[in-house]
């Protein structure tokens, strides 16, 4: 079985802040097929306020709850689609609010857990 858990922009905003991230590979597309809505963590809710970066220290992040932003998921499938135009749109429009959210391209999206079920839409190392 295959896990995941919603998408969290602020954690990855600071970790492309400590990191120098400069690209994102987003796994698991195709665990969302089906799903009516999906939610993005755009903050965290941390003693009644909210925030756009982690508080310091992990007793600190421990306290926080998601503030999460819905966005429509899709019916059709993506498992194993190759191409990045074949995606329905509503998938496209999810990986364009991750894109700008944490002001990072998506440079490679698996559909799939084999690895020809992944789109290099930019090389790594080009």
């Amino acid at each position: 079985a295959r896990r995941c858990g919603w998408f969290d922009a602020v954690a990855l905003r600071r970790s492309k802040q400590v990191n120098n991230l400069t690209g994102l590979c987003i796994t698991k597309l195709d665990v969302l097929d089906g799903l009516d809505t999906l939610q993005i963590c755009t903050g965290y809710d941390y003693r009644g306020e909210t925030r756009f970066t982690p508080p310091a220290g992990a007793d600190a992040i421990a306290e926080c709850t998601p503030v999460y932003e819905e966005m429509p998921g899709w019916s059709e499938s993506t498992s194993g689609v190759t191409e990045y135009d074949a995606l329905p749109q509503k998938a496209i429009d999810y990986l364009n609010r991750l894109e700008e959210l944490t002001e990072t391209p998506v440079d490679m999206i698996s559909t799939g857990p084999d690895r020809v079920e992944t789109m290099i839409l930019k090389h790594p190392f080009s």
